[in-house]
């Protein structure tokens, strides 16, 4: 089943695009062209591959080498289901690799097309992983960063993440992050 996220709307936070199509289509039709958010399809692989070399070719001097998402998989991460999509106006303009870990909603991978960066779509992003984990009653998200990626850390602390360890893997100096979700009531929506 395909699923969608309508960024802003959280009362109508993973919506079956069956009943609600003609909402979707219009929604995107809007002067306000609200993001979307849906699962990848094999068909976005390059553009997601695309879009990860944009957004992280910056870092390749800092690291001295291509960050791991520039060389990813993305035709298997699409496969497996971990992959979503932002789009605004019917174009793909970010993604997001995330999947359901014991304790929390783990982000493998975020990017958005650096001339997209500034406009909330990887907020967007990340509120859909928040609403993943509340669906899934996950307590925390998780995700790491390089350590030479500075300005990352920055969004990620300010959005509510702590540093919870470093480690080396795979020759990357990563900065493991978690951001532990406001406790829902029972029974609430």
């Amino acid at each position: 089943m395909l699923v969608r996220f309508l960024c802003g709307l959280p009362e109508m936070a993973l919506l079956s695009p069956i009943p609600f199509l003609h909402l979707i289509r219009k929604q995107m039709t809007t002067a306000g062209n609200t993001p979307l958010i849906r699962i990848a399809t094999i068909d976005d692989a390059a553009r997601i591959g695309g879009l990860a070399r944009a957004a992280y070719i910056k870092y390749v001097p800092r690291i001295g080498r291509e960050p791991a998402p520039m060389v990813a998989d993305y035709d298997a991460e699409i496969a497996a289901q971990r992959v979503v999509v932002v789009e605004v106006a019917g174009e793909v303009d970010g993604y997001m690799i995330a999947w359901p870990e014991v304790d929390a909603y783990f982000i493998d991978n975020i990017a958005v097309d650096p001339r997209c960066q500034g406009h909330g779509l990887g907020r967007c992003l990340i509120e859909h992983a928040v609403a993943e984990a509340n669906r899934l009653r996950l307590p925390a998200l998780r995700l790491y960063t390089n350590d030479m990626m500075t300005e990352n850390l920055s969004i990620y602390a300010h959005i509510g993440f702590v540093e919870t360890h470093r480690a080396d893997e795979k020759g990357f100096h990563r900065v493991y992050m978690r951001w532990s979700l406001p406790k829902r009531e029972e029974g609430g929506a």
